[in-house]
């Protein structure tokens, strides 16, 4: 003999009955109901399923700031005789500062300056360092390669020559300074006339490339991840769209004291370094973080979901059309600013559904 199994579940006035997997509806007696709809079987209210785009998001404020944030450290002793210029953006062969009234000079490359290099030397950071020769225009007769030549050491004395240095043709720990790149003076950790040795913080630097440093709780580590989508209402009212690009340490991030409750997160914002051209650098940016997004999906409201006790359990809609109501089976998917996203063989777009009375 087949086992049947009964159970009641509610919407709004609507009483519905599971018995043996099918679904019967009848109706209930709820406080507030009217007459019509409890005879009718009808919810007290309706919605409409829509097709829509789901998000799930935060939003958190922000600070406008640049990319990869660093310290550039005196590498001899030495004193400033130009002080950083704040806010300036130094390209390759330009000073970042002068020590002892001699420049010390930006140059590209990945390697950093670690030793002094002499003729006869050889290493990737000579093949960066005649790179940067050849690219500021004097490489005639240079020949690039790792090996550190008499054409090497000529080119270096055409430099050393235009930097008023004195032409020795080697190249000191303390004449430059490697980089990715051009870079910006984010801050000057050294003043005109400061006595500085090796390992002084001199000047803080960072990329050209805009960014938005935003604070995180420890319970948002989703929303860390590296390639995360943003949309950052800039202090002008722009909105710009960006991704993160990284999690910033408290020093790095050129707080005193950090954030160690939460996680600081760098935002890349897109279109380059124009993105935040004229914005007030101390003005507060919104951070909006998106964790999901669902496109073009069929939602309804939270509250128009029914759970359906019983053999066979999930979700439901009540389906209404005109004076009769009928109850069909669906799928839940993520919810967002209080719709739900469903999906169902019987269901479509423009149906109303019951929902309990607001």
């Amino acid at each position: 003999m087949k086992r049947s199994t009964t159970a009641l579940l509610s919407l709004g006035t609507v009483t519905a009955v599971v018995t043996g997997g099918v679904l019967l509806l009848g109706t209930g007696g709820g406080a507030g109901a009217s007459g019509a709809a409890a005879r009718d079987g009808l919810p007290p209210a309706t919605a409409t399923v829509v097709r829509t785009d789901l998000v799930q998001s935060k939003t958190v404020d922000g600070r406008l700031d640049f990319a990869q944030r660093r310290v550039v450290k005196a590498a001899v002793e030495g004193t400033v005789t130009v002080a950083a210029p704040v806010g300036e953006t130094v390209p390759r062969g330009q000073a970042l500062y002068e020590l002892n009234d001699k420049p010390v000079s930006l140059l590209y490359g990945p390697v950093p300056m670690f030793r002094e290099m002499k003729a006869g030397d050889r290493g990737s950071d000579v093949l960066q360092l005649e790179r940067n020769l050849r690219d500021l225009g004097y490489g005639a007769g240079l020949y690039v390669d790792t090996e550190y030549g008499k054409d090497t050491e000529a080119a270096v004395k055409q430099w050393q020559k235009y930097l008023n240095r004195e032409t020795t043709g080697r190249v000191g720990k303390g004449d430059v300074v490697f980089q990715p790149g051009e870079v910006k003076v984010v801050s000057a950790d050294a003043t005109l006339a400061d006595q500085v040795g090796p390992d002084t913080p001199v000047l803080t630097i960072a990329s050209t490339k805009p960014v938005v440093r935003a604070d995180l709780d420890q319970t948002d580590g989703a929303l860390t991840a590296r390639g995360t989508k943003v949309e950052v209402a800039l202090p002008s009212g722009k909105t710009v769209k960006g991704k993160v690009a990284r999690t910033v340490r408290p020093d790095e991030d050129g707080s005193e004291a950090g954030t160690p409750e939460g996680i600081t997160v760098e935002v890349v914002l897109d279109g380059g370094p124009g993105a935040a051209s004229g914005e007030d650098p101390k003005a507060t940016a919104s951070v909006t973080f998106v964790s999901e997004a669902r496109e073009g999906v069929l939602a309804v409201p939270v509250e128009a979901v029914v759970a359906l006790r019983g053999e066979n359990g999930g979700y439901g809609l009540q389906i209404v059309r005109g004076s009769s109501s009928s109850m069909i089976r669906v799928e839940t998917g993520m919810t967002a600013d209080g719709r739900i996203e469903v999906s169902g063989a019987e269901l479509r777009e423009g149906m109303r559904v019951g929902v309990a009375k607001p």
